[in-house]
């Protein structure tokens, strides 16, 4: 078991900063680049133990909040070709466990898309704690995840002429989260 003060994390609820965190991903494009894009809008809380290991985490992700900085890609990503965002969809993760890996931890969870949950571990990365100088703390993680998005529901593609398809079914995402102590 790791001690929450000795990592410099003082036990209770932080709340994840959407103006200092981004939540990113990216997908296949083509067999041969990628395309990367952010959500915009989330919340979230950690909730820290005295021992790391009994600690959780619940974060949402607002689905129309999607940004590839391409608007008709946008337009398309957010119809019911994927996401069906008009109907107010939400990506949710609520953790399950959280366990010692090196330096770094897993955090498994049950990740909610499209209406469809599904076991998901995320590899996390303590950047430090530090005083905010206005009095409050500060928390930095960084978080790396894959998914199979035909597991969600999310399966429009294309094929390729000779072979391959438009868009990669997996998906990488990382989260690189500030969070300030409640």
């Amino acid at each position: 078991m790791t001690n929450a003060q000795n990592l410099g994390l003082t036990p209770g609820t932080w709340n994840i900063d959407p103006i200092h965190s981004s939540v990113g991903f990216s997908v296949r494009h083509m067999m041969v680049s990628k395309v990367k894009g952010q959500f915009e809008e989330f919340t979230g809380q950690i909730t820290v133990a005295d021992q790391i290991e009994d600690s959780s985490v619940q974060a949402s992700i607002v689905v129309s909040s999607i940004n590839t900085h391409n608007a008709q890609r946008d337009e398309h990503v957010k119809s019911s070709d994927f996401w069906n965002a008009d109907a107010g969809q939400t990506i949710d993760f609520t953790s399950t466990s959280v366990v010692a890996d090196g330096d770094d931890w897993l955090v498994a969870g049950d990740l909610t898309m499209n209406g469809i949950t599904k076991p998901a571990t995320l590899k996390v990365e303590f950047g430090g704690s530090a005083s905010d100088g206005q009095g409050g703390t500060k928390a930095g993680f960084e978080a790396t995840t894959e998914i199979l998005r035909s597991e969600y529901g999310i399966d429009f593609n294309m094929p390729m002429d000779g072979g391959g398809v438009v868009i990669s079914d997996k998906v990488a995402i990382t989260l690189d989260i500030q969070a300030a102590k409640a």
